[in-house]
């Protein structure tokens, strides 16, 4: 099961780029939370990274994002970003899944299983329907809601090629 850090290790360069271009510019509080605790976990100043040309500020996050340290940063930003930004992404799968959530993408009762077939389907659809590497990010994350997980998506994530980070 891949932690967050790992999630941003695997992820292409314009996904990542896309994640937290999105944080600067829609959830500004956020970005700027994150990067403070990143900062201070590295022993710089906040305003140093801020202070720096665009692309070298997204590339420090980016890079600090990577690191086991970052993992529960990472966690959040992820989670701000797909139930901010991805939406209609999340109300996909877990329809397609027959998950109960509140209409946005939050779930409060998770299954403890799911039917394999019906899995495939779902994921299938997701794919068809949004990108692919949003799509691998998000249900990666959604193995680490439940303490280890569920076997049929671990199956899944580890066999189905399109799941595959390049």
């Amino acid at each position: 099961m891949l932690q967050s850090y790992q999630l941003f290790q695997k992820a292409s360069p314009e996904l990542v780029d896309e994640i937290l271009r999105y944080m600067r510019d829609e959830e500004r509080a956020v970005y700027k939370s994150a990067l403070a605790q990143l900062a201070a976990g590295r022993k710089l100043r906040p305003a140093f990274i801020q202070k720096r040309p665009l692309d070298k500020q997204l590339a420090w996050f980016a890079d600090s994002l990577r690191l086991r340290s970052g993992d529960s940063i990472a966690e959040q930003l992820l989670q701000v970003w797909l139930l901010k930004s991805k939406k209609a992404m999340l109300v996909c799968f877990l329809d397609a899944m027959g998950i109960e959530h509140d209409g946005e993408g939050s779930v409060e009762d998770l299954p403890d299983a799911f039917d394999t077939d019906k899995l495939k389907e779902g994921v299938g659809k997701t794919l068809e329907e949004h990108p692919a590497d949003a799509v691998k990010v998000y249900l990666h994350l959604f193995q680490t809601q439940r303490p280890g997980g569920w076997p049929e998506l671990e199956d899944l994530l580890e066999n189905d090629e399109r799941l595959a980070f390049g």
